[in-house]
């Protein structure tokens, strides 16, 4: 996702967020693992089957979620305004979105990134993929709008995902993203829905499974701030501390006195 680049290229991004902007449009989309985006204030996460579309100059961050490729189609102002493909390709890029990719398209996606893999320096190839690409993409697409309205979150995606990344940090744009909403309007929602900031909530979700731990396991208390995700022991103890008002070493002597 450099200055310099291919007309298409698979990469893996870190899991540091980077933000730019770049005088050309792009396609992005994810082959395997998670990542994460921002356009323009609107995020998102990025996985198989799923995609954005950065329209030149957008504000855009970005970062990967432990290992992860992406199929990024480097679609320069020049191919979009040429006579045949323009109509098509300017509605494409009308603005920066994130969509859903059929099967149909998924397969075909498989076979040329298989081919860009085992040929990475073929220019010609990259070319052949993002030219291709541009020709059937709209057609097999989903755009996710990003005014949407929704008078309720689905919790149980919610939840789910917590569940499996507790032991992680977990940002408001990675839980936005599950449902497909910006930060902003998924905070509104989140605190009109459960009464709690999405911090508060997942703090919460922590707290609870270090009650689980602390009265079911032998784990340290070290042990079970790193199993809820805590980044020390002493903020796990301030924070148990504060909502239960008591240290966890003595929710635990209590329980078993």
């Amino acid at each position: 996702m450099a200055d310099k680049y291919k007309p298409s290229e698979i990469v893996m991004l870190p899991e540091q967020m980077d933000h730019h902007n770049h005088g050309y449009n792009q396609v992005v989309i994810g082959l395997s693992g998670q990542t994460e985006f921002d356009i323009e204030g609107y995020g998102n996460l990025v996985g198989p089957g799923q995609g954005c579309l950065v329209t030149a100059d957008s504000e855009h961050a970005f970062s990967g979620l432990g290992k992860n490729e992406i199929l990024v189609l480097n679609v320069p102002e020049t191919v979009t305004h040429t006579v045949h493909a323009d109509e098509r390709i300017e509605r494409l890029f009308a603005q920066s979105s994130y969509f859903h990719l059929d099967s149909q398209v998924q397969t075909l996606i498989r076979a040329l990134t298989a081919e860009m893999m085992a040929s990475p320096d073929d220019l010609l190839l990259s070319r052949a993929c993002t030219d291709t690409l541009m020709c059937v993409l709209q057609r097999h697409f989903k755009p996710l709008a990003s005014d949407r309205q929704i008078s309720r979150l689905n919790m149980d995606i919610i939840d789910q995902y917590i569940i499996q990344h507790i032991t992680r940090k977990i940002s408001v744009m990675q839980l936005a993203g599950l449902v497909y909403l910006g930060e902003s309007q998924f905070h509104h929602l989140f605190k009109t829905q459960t009464g709690m900031t999405p911090h508060q909530y997942v703090l919460q979700k922590r707290l609870e499974l270090a009650q689980q731990l602390l009265r079911e396991s032998g784990l340290s208390l070290a042990q079970v701030a790193q199993s809820c995700g805590f980044g020390s022991q002493s903020s796990f103890t301030q924070a148990f501390s504060r909502t239960y008002g008591m240290p966890p070493a003595k929710f635990r002597k209590d329980f078993f006195s």
